[in-house]
This record gives structure tokens, sequence and C-alpha cells, in this order.
């Protein structure tokens, strides 16, 4: 299983524990978003930065549609079937999708892939960063993370 993380806030007046775990997270930047894989590593890394990032478990579609939309090569192309055809034994990007959610392949196993996604902001904004998703906010584990994903295309 993967999970999908979104850093929807800055780094003014951030502590340096948690700038440094965004930055292992490669979340360099608000809107930036990466694939992590499901395991205690990772969730005390995200336990660590909550209140700063909206992550939740990705479904095939949603990684499918990241692949097709915003993955990219060294140099700003796109990733495209033909490419991973030739540098993958995978077919599409579709079949990528469905490897990478079984855990089969990662996003480092692709050759000259960017392992980070960068993302529009929200359409229709976003309800507030300042507080957890389940108390009405934006920030924290969220079980509606592909519908964010979606409004962020």
């Amino acid at each position: 299983m993967m999970i999908v993380v979104v850093r929807l806030r800055g780094t003014v007046n951030t502590k340096p524990e948690i700038r440094n775990t965004l930055r292992l997270l490669r979340l360099t930047r608000s809107n930036h978003c990466v694939l992590v894989e499901d395991n205690p590593h990772y969730r005390g890394m995200l336990q660590v930065v909550k209140d700063y990032v909206a992550f939740g478990d990705a479904d095939i579609e949603t990684i499918e549609s990241l692949l097709h939309h915003r993955a990219e090569l060294e140099g700003g192309k796109r990733l495209t079937d033909e490419y991973v055809a030739e540098n993958t034994e995978y077919n599409s990007i579709s079949e990528l999708a469905r490897a990478i959610a079984d855990g089969e392949i990662t996003l480092k196993d692709i050759p000259h892939m960017r392992p980070i996604f960068r993302l529009h902001p929200p359409r229709k904004g976003l309800k507030s960063i300042k507080k957890p998703y389940r108390m009405g906010g934006d920030t924290g584990k969220r079980d509606d993370i592909n519908q964010l994903l979606s409004r962020m295309r």
C-alpha cells in the first residue's frame, strides 16, 4: 500500500525538526506531492509533520492520474506510455500504476524520473491549513485524499 503526501503549508516560523523531516520527505515547497510506502518509519515521519501536510492511502486511479498528468522526467519532459514501455518491464502507465500500488516497484526504479509531483493549488481553495482534518481543516490524515488530489490536478 502506498501513502500519498501533499505539503500544504510553508516553513516560516517552523521548528527545525519539522523542516528537516519535510526535507527528508522531499517536500520542499507547498503543493508538492510524494508517494511513500506504508511502513513504521514513514508513519513516524508523517506524525512529526502532520500539521503541515495532508496524507492518506492512495488508490490505483489516483496514482495513475498523478503519473499520467504530473510525472516528470529529467529535463522537464512528461512521462509517456512509450517511455514506460522502453525503460521498464511494464507496457503502459496504467500497468505501472498498478505495480506501484501493489508495492512491486517504486518511483526510484524508473530511470530519470523525478520523485515528486508538482501540483496546482486546489480548486475552490482549502478550508483551513491551521486545523486538522477531523476538526474541519485540511491538514493531517484524510480519508478523502483522492478527492483533494483531483481538485489539485
